[in-house]
């Protein structure tokens, strides 16, 4: 009879053994994806549910002028102190200008924050 039931490969201890540890990796995939989904899920609900359309603007707003404002300080005294006017000021400014893009790229969720880009990028490596 070698077109049986018993000639398959996935038959016998080793097939069986095979077939558990193939189902056992599945079953922890899934539930690393449902804790990354929910993670996911409880992010964007407390992004959307913290705070309104008008709260979300000013804090973007307040983030990115902040941003350009400690530059420019900076900037000012170090020229104020070192005696380099204009150029610390124009140097800060615009390093000040950055800071304050990606403050406001990271608020508003199109920008991974470093300890977030971190984590995943260990999950990825499957050093968990």
């Amino acid at each position: 009879m070698s077109g049986s039931a018993d000639d398959e490969p996935k038959s016998g201890p080793k097939g069986d053994l095979l077939e558990a540890e193939l189902s056992e990796r599945r079953d922890r995939l899934n539930r690393m994806l449902d804790d990354r989904q929910e993670a996911e899920r409880v992010s964007a609900a407390r992004s959307k549910g913290s705070s309104s359309g008008y709260g979300q603007a000013m804090k973007l707003s307040s983030e990115f002028i902040a941003g350009i404002l400690v530059g420019g300080g900076i900037g000012w005294v170090l020229d104020q102190w070192l005696g380099t006017t204009p150029f610390g000021l124009i140097v800060f400014l615009l390093l000040g200008f950055g800071a304050g893009v990606l403050n406001v790229l990271r608020s508003a969720g199109y920008v991974a924050e470093p300890e977030n880009k971190l984590h995943s990028d260990e999950t990825e490596d499957g050093s968990d």
